[in-house]
């Protein structure tokens, strides 16, 4: 086999704020091989004060993470009193929304996935079309 020719372009930094270990784990082997630097944090107070440090790409947020709720991060990262953020964020989650929260997440994201319905495969395909 040879190897994928890859186009030069700086490698894109993801922080994935997952406490299941098992899709976590997914993520980060299929983003890896594409390219990408991965982070992974489990708690969503840690989870924050990483995102905070502008020093990632794209931040893939669960809605349902300990310590404080992905929707809480959210809303901290990008309410009105927060800093400007380089990262787009993509809400990860198996949560069924009534439709008005769904919507309100949808506002403040850039991108919703429902985990259970997309593959990591899926999910580094549509995380190159975000610029």
């Amino acid at each position: 086999m040879e190897p994928e020719n890859k186009p030069e372009q700086p490698q894109r930094k993801i922080l994935i704020v997952e406490d299941e270990h098992f899709i976590s784990e997914l993520y980060v082997r299929a983003l890896t091989r594409a390219g990408y630097s991965v982070t992974v944090e489990v708690d969503g107070q840690r989870g924050l004060k990483l995102a905070q440090s502008n020093d990632f790409d794209i931040i893939l947020l669960d809605l349902m993470v300990p310590t404080i709720t992905g929707i809480d991060v959210l809303r901290r990262l990008r309410g009105p009193e927060a800093a400007p953020l380089k990262a787009k964020i993509v809400i990860t989650t198996n949560l069924e929304q009534r439709e008005e929260i769904r919507a309100d997440i949808e506002k403040q994201a850039d991108a919703y996935l429902v985990k259970a319905e997309i593959t990591p495969r899926e999910l580094v395909e549509f995380l190159g079309t975000i610029k």
